[in-house]
């Protein structure tokens, strides 16, 4: 049995998604972030060391990281679904996209969250003015306009597609719906209406309704 350690607020109800698309029996095993640092509690990092969610359990094999959980259930549960075959022209697409979620757009955002947080940590108060003046900064002049190229980038690409690899689901959609779902809950999307509408589309599939009702609601640090 797949068990999915769960983590609240964080990037693991995606793989729950996957589960479901692949109508693959799993559980689900829920952990509570510690109130004051955020951080995973002790019994997740007992099942991988770093105490990260997404991991996932299969029999004694453990998996972390979402681009490998999602190769790792789409190769061996999948049976062909999910992922274009290497001959097929979409193929690269599917690579690309699967990849680029969490290796070019999270970081820009996890680093945003990050310098957002700056000016509101414990600090003499001589100090706050010049914290919030260099974390502004560093939002204002780097990561956002960072943020916003990416953006347009995976606008227009989804303006010319259904879906990140063509015109049906795979796996790369499911990699990339948290960071888009995030951009989404942080910025008006009215500039960007294809990635609003793969949201929606995203968030209408009855596998992924069905693994919202064994998670709870996406919840999102901040």
């Amino acid at each position: 049995m797949i068990i999915v350690h769960h983590l609240e607020k964080s990037r693991s109800q995606r793989i729950v998604w996957l589960l479901e698309e692949l109508g693959v029996p799993y559980e689900i095993e829920h952990y509570k972030r510690d109130p004051n640092t955020m951080l995973a509690p002790e019994p997740l990092r007992r099942v991988h060391p770093l105490g990260k969610s997404p991991v996932i359990t299969d029999g004694d094999t453990v998996v972390a990281e979402s681009g490998a959980i999602i190769e790792y259930l789409v190769e061996k549960h999948g049976g062909g679904r999910l992922k274009p075959a290497v001959d097929d022209p979409n193929w690269l697409n599917y690579q690309y996209w699967l990849h680029y979620a969490e290796g070019s757009l999270m970081p820009l955002m996890v680093m945003k969250l990050i310098f957002s947080k700056v000016p509101k940590a414990p600090m003499p108060f001589f100090a706050k003015p010049i914290a919030k003046k260099i974390s502004g900064g560093m939002v204002g002049g780097f990561v956002q306009p960072r943020i916003e190229e990416q953006l347009r980038l995976v606008e227009s690409h989804l303006a010319s597609h259904t879906w990140f690899a063509g015109e049906a689901l795979t796996a790369a959609d499911v990699q990339m719906s948290f960071p888009l779902q995030a951009a989404g809950a942080r910025a008006n999307l009215d500039a960007l209406p294809h990635i609003r509408d793969f949201i929606q589309r995203v968030e209408a599939r009855p596998a992924y309704q069905r693994g919202i009702e064994r998670t709870g609601p996406l919840e999102l640090l901040g």
